[in-house]
This record gives structure tokens, C-alpha cells and sequence, in this order.
């Protein structure tokens, strides 16, 4: 069943990971939930999807003050026993002179007057690289992030072994800081064939920022990706949540006979 948060609408236009400060950006793994909806007190016009079986923003009943905090640690653990499992993914490749992790991050919806739900932000891949700080150790702390959209993604899945490729962003494109950080990701072979560089170069005149972090990345390693972008892609673009309606044939008749041009159907039968 397909899970749901809500968050304030204030806040979702003007998200970008990219912008994100490090204090709030630094964990290396996303979060993957069981799929049962979840609902604020105070539902807002938009929402989304979430993969994080934590994330409420209803206060729990064990905070320090409320009436069930004298509970017994029994209680407290019985309590939590029964609360729906976290599921952490993310992928991490470490080089000699940098570290690269991958995390998937999920759609946003929006709620329609019928009751259903209109994707109205695609997910995407955040990548984090991190600059080596010594032998097997990373500093996480100078990381630098870039997003990637579903359509870069497949820019990565269509890459031939021989083939490069290049992303520019600028997380303040239409603002009035437009231009003062301009990311670019270059992914090339390597000389010999045996895989690709991952290249992100990063200038921001903000913090007086200009910092180029590469990490190679062997076959059998960009094979990994490749297969985990493909495997998520459905998911960043919202269409596993039609799996619902399609193994429910009683529902897809009912919304049918009730709008006849429903989906492709009026395609069909003309």
C-alpha cells in the first residue's frame, strides 16, 4: 500500500538537496519504508512519498512531559516492537582519493479533490562525494553533493563503455543568485577501458568554493549502479503506485463506468 506524509507547503517549493546545509545534509543513507499510509494532523496541499517509516511530525506519546511517560521500559519496548520497520539504502564505492555514495530519494505528490493523488515532483539519485583525509578515511565534512534527475539517470544507463558524458547545474537557476554555483558532472572512460571517472567539479562564489573531486569507478561497479538506477527509476517517477490499481480489476471498473474517457480506454474504443 502506498505511503504517504504530509509536509508543509511552505517548504516543498523551494526544496533542493543541493542546498541543503551540511549539518542537515551529512547522512550518507536514505531510508526505505513499508508501504502503509501516514497522515499529519494537519494535512497541507501537498505531500509526499515517503521512504522513511519514522518520519512523523505528530508528537509521540513517550516525549518527556506527556501523561505516558511514566510507562514502564516494557511498555516503551512493547510499544516500539509494534511500530512499522526502517529499511536503510544506499550504496557506497571508496577510492584512494575519494569516497562516493548514492542514495535514492522518493517522488512528492499532491492530493486531487477525488481523493487521489498526482505526482507532482519527481524523485531523483543524490550523490555524495567526499574527499579522501587519509588512509581509508574521508571528510565528510567537504563533501559535495549533485542530483541527479531521472533523465540523467538515463544518460548513465545508455553510456557505452567508450562513451562520456556531462550535467551542469546551478541550484540557484531563476533566482537572484543564478549563477554563483555551477556544479558540473563529467563522466568519462578511463584510458584503459576498465571503467569510468566520475568527475564533480564545483565553483561557489558564495563561500568562496572551488573544489574538483574525481573517483574512478570499475566496471563492475558502474555495472551496479546501472542496474540499481534501473531498478529504481519506476519508483522515482511514481509509476510502481499503478501496481495498486492494476491487481484491483473491481477498482479499475468502478472509476471506468464512472468517467468513460478514464485512462487509454476512449484510445481504444474509438
Amino acid at each position: 500500500m502506498l505511503r504517504l506524509q504530509w509536509l508543509s507547503s511552505s517548504l516543498l517549493p523551494s526544496f533542493n538537496p543541493e542546498l541543503l546545509p551540511e549539518s542537515l545534509s551529512n547522512g550518507r543513507l536514505c531510508s526505505l519504508n513499508s508501504f502503509r499510509p501516514l497522515l499529519t494532523l494537519k494535512p497541507s496541499p501537498k505531500c509526499q512519498y515517503s521512504w522513511n517509516t519514522q518520519q512523523q511530525q505528530q508528537q509521540s506519546p513517550f516525549e518527556p512531559g506527556s501523561q505516558t511517560d511514566s510507562f514502564s521500559s516494557q511498555t516503551r519496548a512493547r510499544a516500539a516492537a509494534a511500530l512499522p520497520p526502517r529499511f536503510f539504502v544506499g550504496h557506497s564505492i571508496y577510492k584512494g582519493k575519494a569516497a562516493l555514495t548514492v542514495e535514492p530519494r522518493p517522488p512528492e505528490f499532491t492530493p486531487l479533490d477525488s481523493g487521489a493523488f498526482k505526482i507532482s515532483r519527481e524523485g531523483f539519485v543524490l550523490l555524495q562525494f567526499a574527499p579522501a583525509a587519509g588512509v581509508r578515511q574521508y571528510d565528510w565534512s567537504r563533501k559535495q553533493v549533485f542530483s541527479l534527475s531521472v533523465t540523467e539517470l538515463g544518460s548513465l544507463v545508455a553510456l557505452g563503455p567508450r562513451e562520456s558524458c556531462e550535467f551542469f547545474h546551478d541550484p540557484y537557476k531563476g533566482k537572484s543568485d543564478e549563477g554563483k554555483v555551477r556544479k558540473i558532472l563529467k563522466v568519462e572512460p578511463l584510458p584503459d577501458g576498465s571503467g569510468h571517472f566520475f568527475n564533480l567539479s564545483v565553483q561557489n562564489k558564495l563561500i568562496n568554493v572551488d573544489e574538483s573531486i574525481y573517483i574512478p569507478i570499475t566496471k563492475a561497479e558502474y555495472t551496479v549502479l546501472v542496474e540499481a538506477f534501473k531498478f529504481v527509476l519506476p519508483h522515482l517517477m511514481g509509476w510502481h503506485t499503478i501496481a495498486n490499481t492494476i491487481t484491483r480489476p473491481e477498482d479499475s471498473i468502478r472509476v471506468n463506468n464512472a468517467n468513460p474517457r478514464y485512462g487509454g480506454d476512449f484510445e481504444w474504443n474509438r
